[in-house]
């Protein structure tokens, strides 16, 4: 670690944030965000935004409080029987099979701060008995039909960026990682504008390979998926889409459930394989059934996606601030009912976002700041909209010039391209911030929810009431995903906090106030087993027993994913029902 050292530009006290490659084998190598010798640490102006609204002091920050460095140590046992491991060693290899207590540990957690505060303290809960890594969709069928038999659990791991407990192992038994084997592509069709891959594929190889569509495939031009999750760097292709995830461009581009043709999974009742057809009238889909299933059903083994042309060179960036929410929504609304086209990134963010983003962008303090006080763009009123568009470059030229119009005609001050493109720069690396904060007992995650216009306002009001009811917390809000009908709204909270329990209380009582003030429980993120005890309440009962009907179908011995994903084998008293 560095010494601690005043900067000398600024006068003002800097904590040594930690920069050391995490100890190999350790705790905080799992918890760790992203590329572990990648680090981005608080600017000055955020720093100084936290000691105020903390009530802590320089000195709180000389003295990190744990961070995870000790080596993964625990003991717990495999309850699988010896003849069991090896019939899997049998069907994928012994090599393919991790019994460690690092490989255990290392695919239960997901990236959710639950996680992070279990894994600083050493607590080891809900890892399974093994790790296999399939090899092929053959494996992981002999593999499902060998659990089945034996009731063993089964749980899938892919890219490990679950904020949702969606990958704990409840029950114990194996989990399948699919990042090892299962990442390849299976067929790209020009003609079609598709490609199909395998579920563990990352987000930066799907990219990587449909831009080099020319030389990998010999295709005439660069294609690209669209979907670019904040998560992108470190998230699968399966994982998208069982969990019906969104990317930062999904306004354009659509969520992943827009751009999924067919798919094949491999479940305890069979293999369930839909047609490459662009839509059908047959009957209820089963590919909406399957998305969204969250290994509830059974393993999503490959699935095919629409792919788009790549055209970087049409994107037209923009940023305009607006001087109060009511308007930034008015205009924003009328962005997505206009009809002339949609933008790619639309992000627009409530004043407390606002003011945290001219800190963490570097934007307070510049000409351009300095000129929106002078205008009239109070802090604390004014609200920050960014964005780019996509696509052929009529059509952009078009998008921009009537975002242009609107943000205008409501009283808007354009910023030029320069906000959105600092954010573009940081947007994958924001979540690398987490770990410098929270080696200080600060924490910081995020919630989000689906509204539709009409309710925007009460909801926004009521669950950030309920979060500012807790002193000394920031709570930023923005929609980022938006819709003629509606937007999703994104609240990311920071407070000084790091006891467990303390955390999934204020958690609870944020999850219930969505739910209170009438918003879906997620637009992208997925159920999991962490959000799981409001979706029946959320849903209805009897839309309910249709998913248990099709779980019963699917996998009547229930040992795909158990333990609460999507609440399907929860007990009525762990069901939060708020009205």
């Amino acid at each position: 670690m560095g010494e601690l050292f005043m900067n000398k530009n600024e006068d003002i006290f800097t904590p040594n944030w930690y920069e050391d490659l995490p100890p190999e084998g350790s705790y905080r190598s799992i918890l760790k965000w992203g590329n572990p010798k990648e680090f981005k640490h608080p600017n000055p102006r955020l720093y100084t935004l936290m000691k105020k609204t903390f009530e802590m002091t320089d000195d709180d920050f000389k003295t990190p409080q744990k961070m995870g460095l000790e080596k993964v140590n625990f003991e717990k046992e495999i309850t699988l029987a010896e003849g069991q491991i090896a019939h899997f060693k049998h069907i994928v290899g012994e090599n393919n099979v991790r019994m460690d207590p690092y490989s255990r540990l290392q695919i239960a957690y997901g990236k959710t701060m639950i996680d992070s505060m279990r894994l600083r303290e050493g607590i080891v809960e809900n890892i399974p008995d093994i790790v296999i890594h399939p090899r092929s969709k053959e494996d992981i069928k002999e593999i499902v039909e060998y659990c089945n038999e034996e009731k063993i659990p089964v749980y899938v791991y892919g890219g490990g960026s679950s904020v949702t407990r969606g990958v704990e192992c409840v029950k114990g038994g194996v989990s399948l990682d699919m990042r090892v084997h299962m990442n390849k592509v299976v067929n790209f069709n020009e003609i079609n504008q598709t490609i199909t891959v395998e579920a563990g594929m990352s987000g930066p190889k799907l990219e990587e390979t449909l831009n080099k569509a020319k030389e990998l495939f010999g295709a005439k031009r660069a294609y690209t998926c669209g979907h670019f999750p904040q998560s992108f760097e470190y998230s699968a292709v399966g994982g998208w889409v069982v969990t019906r995830g969104a990317g930062q461009n999904s306004t354009y581009f659509g969520k992943i459930e827009d751009m999924v043709i067919c798919q094949e999974y491999i479940t305890p009742a069979g293999e369930i394989k839909t047609d490459e057809y662009p839509a059908l009238a047959t009957g209820p889909s089963i590919d909406e059934i399957m998305m969204g299933s969250e290994g509830a059903y059974g393993i999503l083994v490959s699935v095919t996606l629409k792919i788009f042309r790549y055209m970087p060179e049409n994107q037209r960036r923009f940023s305009y601030i607006f001087k109060n929410w009511e308007d930034a929504r008015n205009a924003a609304r009328e962005i997505m009912q206009g009809q002339f086209g949609f933008p790619s990134v639309f992000r627009l963010s409530d004043p407390e976002e606002t003011d945290v983003m001219m800190k963490l962008y570097g934007v307070e303090g510049t000409i351009i700041d300095k000129i929106m006080t002078v205008r009239g763009y109070k802090t604390n009123e004014r609200c920050m909209f960014l964005g780019f568009t996509d696509g052929e470059t009529c059509f952009t030229k078009v998008v921009r010039k009537k975002v242009h119009k609107i943000c205008k005609a409501y009283g808007a001050m354009s910023t030029t391209g320069y906000v959105t493109k600092a954010w573009e720069h940081g947007r994958f690396r924001d979540p690398y911030l987490r770990e410098d904060l929270q080696d200080y007992g600060i924490m910081t995650d995020t919630l989000e929810c689906s509204v539709n216009w009409e309710n925007m306002d009460y909801v926004h009001k009521g669950v950030r009431a309920y979060c500012k009811s807790r002193p000394n917390t920031i709570c930023m809000t923005h929609m980022s995903h938006v819709y003629p009908q509606g937007a999703n709204l994104y609240f990311i909270f920071i407070a000084k906090m790091n006891k467990i329990d303390e955390y999934l209380e204020y958690q609870y009582g944020i999850l219930d106030n969505i739910q209170k003030y009438g918003a879906a429980m997620s637009h992208h993120h997925g159920i999991g087993k962490m959000t799981a005890p409001w979706l029946e309440g959320q849903i209805g009962k009897n839309q309910m027993e249709v998913f248990k009907v099709l779980k019963n179908h699917f996998d009547p011995n229930n040992i795909m994913n158990p333990g609460g994903t999507l609440g399907l084998d929860l007990s009525d008293d762990k069901k939060r029902m708020v009205k």
